[in-house]
């Protein structure tokens, strides 16, 4: 699957930062690769992969995905630069991770993650959701999709089971927020099958981070893309609404 006009949030550090420098790598790169960030003082990096990249266009937009006219600006943004051709490609990637003990968590540090990791992907997938249609029924055989990046520690079923379950206590509003992502999106993906949009929820494995923690996580940005690139060209019908790894196996919910 060709995914030619992409849209990545929280691009300019971590996962979604590696997402564009191996996109832009690819033999058959995007033609555009919207980027967004939110704060403009972690940027540079961004900057230096829009520089160097020679085939594939890519726009920096800033754009806190808890703010509505941001969103609403980056959508117009968008269609500018897309037109007719539409969008093809989501990935809802921002989010944040605070370590916090179930003993001691608050409504505040709740409602946080759930703003930023449940809410924010749900209100930009309605917002981009016209641009995603466009591209959906193109005559040239794209499909669009929207990938969303949660986690295993967002699987109900697997709490507590998993060589990991140490960590499922320290941060009980992180696995919250995954759970309730992944309930709504599989949710969205019911109405979108019939508009050719493709919605999956994917965990790109324990990946070293500021959000992952880059000391004891497994995985390196590398690894972890490479891994999902690869199984994100090989989605199809089958994987609509399912949780799944980097490598396609599914999760349970």
């Amino acid at each position: 699957m060709k995914y030619k006009n992409i849209f990545i949030t929280g691009a300019n550090k971590g996962i979604g930062y590696e997402f564009i420098r191996q996109f832009i790598s690819n033999d058959d790169p995007p033609s555009i690769i919207f980027a967004t960030y939110r704060n403009a003082s972690t940027l540079q990096d961004l900057k230096t992969l829009q520089e160097k990249s020679e085939i594939t266009k890519v726009v920096l937009i800033k754009m806190d995905v808890n703010d509505p006219e941001e969103i609403e600006i980056a959508r117009q943004i968008v269609e500018a630069n897309v037109g007719e051709e539409g969008l093809h490609l989501l990935i809802n990637n921002a989010g944040i991770s605070e370590m916090l003990p179930i003993d001691q968590v608050t409504i505040e540090n709740i409602e946080k993650h759930i703003k930023t990791n449940t809410i924010a992907p749900l209100m930009i997938t309605t917002v981009m959701r016209p641009l995603l249609e466009k591209s959906a029924f193109q005559e040239d055989g794209h499909r669009a999709a929207i990938l969303n990046i949660s986690s295993t520690l967002g699987s109900i079923e697997l709490t507590g089971t998993t060589l990991y379950s140490w960590v499922d206590p320290m941060v009980p509003a992180y696995k919250m927020s995954k759970a309730a992502l992944n309930m709504g999106m599989r949710v969205s993906s019911m109405p979108l099958k019939e508009k050719g949009i493709l919605i999956v929820m994917m965990c790109p494995g324990w990946v070293k981070t500021d959000l992952g923690n880059k000391e004891k996580a497994e995985l390196t940005p590398e690894e972890s893309i490479s891994a999902m690139i690869k199984t994100i060209g090989e989605l199809n019908a089958d994987h609509h609404g399912t949780f799944i790894d980097r490598f396609g196996k599914p999760i349970p919910f």
